[in-house]
């Protein structure tokens, strides 16, 4: 049976929808860095998860190639993530969906090199006849961090948000997002075949003690 992160690693990916404390360990990623409105249709940020895709099954599949990478075993692609910011905001304005910046993720098993994924590319460029360039191989150490599952719309994330900030602060920790740790994303449903009342999204957000 293929190795399924999400059932591994239930503390990451399947919390309750109650706010917890969680230390996120160094991480290898596919990434993708752009800006603007996430629902635009075929906006920026809806073409580049095509692209991460494209490299996840590539990588997934190489297995059936001529190629083949140390350690491999089979496995489900993790799913979809993503960091969030905009440029001299504390946390994130949901009015503003046209300032967001953002680094779409997709985890990587940690048998997968920097070498494995530059024949990716090349791989991928070759067989899609597409521009793979702005794809790069991420390497990110999250640390300390409150999260929760998020049921239902985007828009109403501040519920949640709230909710967490109250429990880090009860537990002695405050809000570090900085230039290089960010509102971060893990989406769990999707929303071409999820209703919004159901979506499922895991919030996460650096913090720090409160000395």
């Amino acid at each position: 049976m293929a190795f399924d992160f999400k059932k591994e690693y239930k503390e990451f990916y399947m919390p309750k929808n109650k706010p917890n404390i969680i230390e996120i360990p160094k991480v290898n990623y596919i990434a993708v860095r752009g800006k603007g409105n996430p629902n635009e249709e075929n906006g920026d940020y809806q073409n580049t998860i095509g692209l991460l895709y494209s490299l996840a099954y590539t990588i997934k599949m190489s297995y059936k190639s001529s190629y083949k990478i140390e350690g491999f075993f089979e496995y489900v692609v993790p799913p979809l993530e993503g960091f969030w910011w905009q440029e001299d905001t504390k946390g994130m304005d949901y009015n503003r969906k046209n300032d967001l910046n953002f680094i779409s993720i997709i985890r990587l098993p940690d048998f997968v090199s920097k070498t494995d994924f530059d024949w990716a590319i090349e791989e991928a460029t070759k067989k899609k006849k597409q521009d793979f360039s702005r794809v790069e191989f991420l390497t990110y150490d999250e640390g300390k961090c409150v999260q929760c599952m998020h049921i239902g719309s985007f828009d109403n994330e501040p519920e949640t948000v709230e909710m967490m900030h109250t429990y880090m602060e009860e537990n002695g920790y405050k809000l570090d997002i900085t230039d290089e740790r960010y509102h971060h994303e893990v989406y769990l449903s999707d929303p071409r075949k999820t209703s919004i009342s159901k979506l499922k999204t895991v919030i996460r957000h650096p913090i720090k003690k409160n000395l």
